[in-house]
């Protein structure tokens, strides 16, 4: 097989998937590293696999297209430094907020995330943490920038993950499912070792920089502190989210 070029008028067509607005019209993205394309494949969101010549190639099923690139075009389809040999066209994968709350014991809702590894490590959290769901609320960072799906190192696939414009519907929509809602604040009124963590439960996760507005807090059941025992200011938003998120798995699993 002859490997396509970079100058291949269909691979400068789905080059444009790298911009926000043609993922979103198409409702496609580029799925970029082993990883990542493993779990893509596992989910069943795969229409096409480019490899770069003389790259192991991966076991998709017989309605995938796996097709040879050269080194340059490859290049061309990945963000990555170094790209890793193999990039898969995928379909979006993100479900509606009432789909991914149902049912649900245990989520993360993030609040006007805008890094995408911030992102990307929250839902590899809660993954590990054995969430059921992920909501990307507000105005945070795009679930298919290729830095958020480095970033969840697959997760984004193995769990729901949804994408909500409205932060306070977000948060109004886990209470309608039955979940008592918990936001992380540095000033909360309940410590997080005291918390109500048994029960269904959504944590609310604000922004890097100034975590939840006073408004969006207020709708949550319990504003949650992290305990700081030693000269720390703070912690990050990804060191934050798994300590929560690990706690409420223990204590319900308990």
């Amino acid at each position: 097989m002859t490997p396509l070029k970079a100058s291949n008028a269909r691979l400068k067509d789905v080059r444009r998937l790298s911009r926000r607005s043609v993922r979103t019209e198409r409702r496609l993205f580029l799925a970029d590293g082993p990883k990542a394309v493993e779990a893509a494949l596992a989910a069943g969101c795969v229409e096409e696999v480019f490899l770069r010549a003389g790259a192991e190639p991966p076991a998709p099923p017989a309605d995938v297209r796996v097709t040879v690139v050269e080194d340059r075009a490859l290049e061309l389809l990945s963000d990555a430094v170094t790209p890793a040999g193999v990039v898969a066209l995928c379909r979006f994968v993100d479900v509606p907020v009432a789909e991914a709350l149902s049912g649900a014991r245990l989520v993360a809702v993030c609040a006007d995330v805008r890094d995408p590894g911030n992102a990307g490590t929250v839902i590899r959290c809660a993954d590990a943490a054995g969430a059921d769901a992920v909501v990307l609320a507000g105005h945070s960072v795009d679930l298919y920038n290729p830095k958020t799906l480095r970033a969840s190192v697959g997760s984004a696939f193995h769990l729901p993950v949804a994408v909500e414009p409205s932060a306070a519907a977000a948060v109004q929509a886990a209470g309608a499912a039955g979940l008592t809602v918990l936001a992380a604040d540095g000033a909360g009124e309940v410590g997080l070792y005291d918390a109500p963590l048994g029960g269904p439960t959504a944590w609310l996760f604000g922004n890097e920089a100034w975590g939840l507005p006073d408004d969006l807090a207020a709708l949550a059941d319990h504003r949650v502190a992290i305990p700081i025992h030693g000269r720390a200011e703070s912690l990050n938003l990804s060191t934050a989210a798994v300590l929560c998120l690990y706690e409420s798995a223990r204590a319900q699993r308990s």
